[in-house]
């Protein structure tokens, strides 16, 4: 299949979904049916992953060169009752589905069930859910949340995490059921597609609009998926810890993974660790990592990365986060002899160098950090930061330094620009196999602001050329491979440099302007035609001025 078609499979699968959340729309705000509809997509995805993995077991136990085959004869024949019997039992054995990491989904959970008994419910029933069981529903809310309940009570890392609020929506019980009608037409089979890159797809999505819906509050968890790809990109996040301390719902996570596949690594061999402090939030990121099959460690709560940190010992060895910008008022409860201030105490009215701060704390010695920040960072000298920055730049942790351009962000326009740091410039081996060259006493300087095209009226992205143009340089330059200083892009400068212009780490300043191309025509010959040029736009303003000045006077206006 092509990738036309598979982006015209995608576009189709947006507009249902956003269909989906239609359905809501005019009875729960932005922030309502956002857990509304994943938490459905959720519940659709794991159940359709779970029949994947059942009729795979189906085929097995029905073919004989299989390890799992059964005899029908040992049970009377292919259409007895005991052998449909035995079938029945060995697919409900949970074994089956663990060995290929396989979600387990109980019987009141599994889609089929929410979708033969979405109209039962409406007012209350008794429903079978096998070996003679059953359970009362109330309501639809109430069977949606029954059957997340199960899915955490059968899959304890998900304890906690899946929002179980439907019974307590203020929706109307028929609309709910026609939203479980509509959510399950979504495909998750596709001949070329994988059912988790759809479901990335789906929630990678979603976010995006329901960062648009909410506004500012939305682009609290939802980072533009471009910009997350540039960071790993860059970073290389192939083995050992990976660290969001302010992750929203787990983009670069997620993009990691994609970069981990994409260039035939394991996801194994990677752990991930990340903080929140939004409770729904947390739990967004939690079911993300769950329905990709990774594994993580999001601590035991959403919590204050500040005064309740999750991961205390953690030294990782990828660092990356998008934290809110100059936050104020983050250090309430937090000492100023906190050991993490190795470089200086940052400011109450901006967080920006007490996130930079945190994250080269929580660094291996061997250790990247990668960190979106708002322009100011580079270059305010306010309340000590200008202080921190220069013992940052002195103790030679950063490494590169990347403008962005503008209108890149549904929720702020605030110019942005990305850290990259490092605690070893040492020439050595990076965790994705390039031999790296001494950097010590140098940084990358790279404006990115002229690079990107505009999507829409109001918002900017990257294209895949743009992000490699970018990745490219930083790795040549590590490498000391096929980089040169480029006027208007980039510029490795040494510390000295960067001391005469008082510390202050924005590009511009050091890669210059873009050298202007040569027509080849002479000064004198241009400035002449030019003149000649300027004389005649001079004579024609003035006829247009006494024309204008005529229709006017005709008016009865004379100026």
């Amino acid at each position: 299949m092509t990738n036309t078609e598979e982006q015209q499979f995608l576009t189709d699968l947006e507009k249902k979904l956003w269909n989906a959340a239609d359905k809501l729309r005019s009875t729960l705000d932005a922030a309502q049916y956002k857990h509304a509809v994943l938490g459905l997509v959720f519940i659709k995805y794991v159940s359709d992953a779970f029949k994947i993995r059942q009729d795979e077991l189906i085929a097995a136990f029905n073919n004989p060169d299989s390890d799992y085959f059964l005899d029908p004869e040992d049970f009377g024949g292919e259409d007895s009752a005991e052998f449909q019997e035995e079938l029945a039992v060995e697919l409900e054995q949970r074994d089956y589905y663990l060995e290929t990491n396989t979600f387990w989904v109980p019987t009141q959970a599994r889609w089929s069930f929410l979708q033969d008994n979405n109209k039962t419910v409406i007012g209350g029933a008794e429903l079978s859910i096998g070996n003679d069981k059953a359970i009362k529903i109330t309501s639809v809310g109430h069977l949606i949340d029954n059957a997340l309940d199960a899915i955490e009570v059968a899959n304890p890392k998900l304890k906690g995490v899946l929002n179980k609020q439907y019974t307590r929506l203020q929706i109307d019980q028929v609309k709910l059921a026609e939203l479980i009608d509509l959510i399950a037409t979504i495909p998750f089979v596709h001949a070329s597609l994988n059912s988790k890159d759809i479901l990335g797809h789906i929630y990678e999505y979603m976010l995006g609009q329901f960062a648009l819906a909410e506004g500012k509050k939305g682009g609290q968890f939802y980072t533009p998926k471009s910009i997350v790809s540039l960071m790993v990109q860059m970073m290389e996040p192939f083995k050992g810890r990976v660290y969001d301390p302010a992750m929203g719902s787990g983009g670069f996570f997620v993009q990691s993974e994609h970069f981990i596949n994409a260039h035939k690594g394991k996801i194994g061999d990677v752990s991930i660790y990340g903080q929140e402090y939004n409770h729904t939030t947390w739990q967004l990121a939690s079911m993300n990592m769950a329905i990709r099959g990774i594994d993580f460690n999001f601590g035991k709560e959403p919590a204050n990365t500040y005064t309740n940190d999750q991961h205390s010992d953690l030294r990782a060895d990828f660092v990356m986060a998008n934290p809110p910008f100059n936050m104020k008022e983050w250090d309430v409860g937090v000492s100023d002899d906190d050991p993490r201030w190795a470089y200086g105490t940052p400011p109450s009215g901006n967080a920006n160098f007490a996130w930079l701060q945190h994250m080269l704390y929580h660094t291996a010695p061997n250790g990247s950090v990668g960190l979106l920040l708002a322009n100011g960072s580079m270059s305010s000298n306010t309340n000590n930061e200008g202080a921190i920055r220069k013992a940052l730049i002195e103790q030679d942790l950063v490494e590169c330094m990347v403008a962005l351009p503008g209108q890149l962000f549904t929720n702020t326009q605030i110019p942005a620009c990305i850290w990259f740091l490092t605690k070893n410039k040492n020439a050595r081996v990076s965790a994705s196999g390039r031999q790296l060259t001494d950097r010590r006493g140098k940084v990358l300087f790279i404006d990115a602001r002229n690079l990107g095209y505009m999507k829409d009226r109001v918002l900017r992205d990257f294209t895949q050329t743009d992000l490699d143009q970018v990745t490219a340089t930083f790795h040549n330059w590590q490498q000391a491979s096929d980089y040169q200083d480029t006027a208007g892009f980039c510029a490795s400068v040494d510390l000295a440099g960067i001391t005469k212009h008082d510390f202050v780490l924005t590009p511009g300043r050091y890669v210059g302007a873009e050298a202007a191309k040569d027509d080849g025509e002479l000064f004198a010959d241009k400035m002449a035609r030019l003149t000649t040029q300027l004389k005649s736009q001079f004579a024609e303003s003035e006829r247009l001025e006494a024309q204008i000045k005529q229709n006017l006077k005709g008016l009865g206006y004379d100026i």
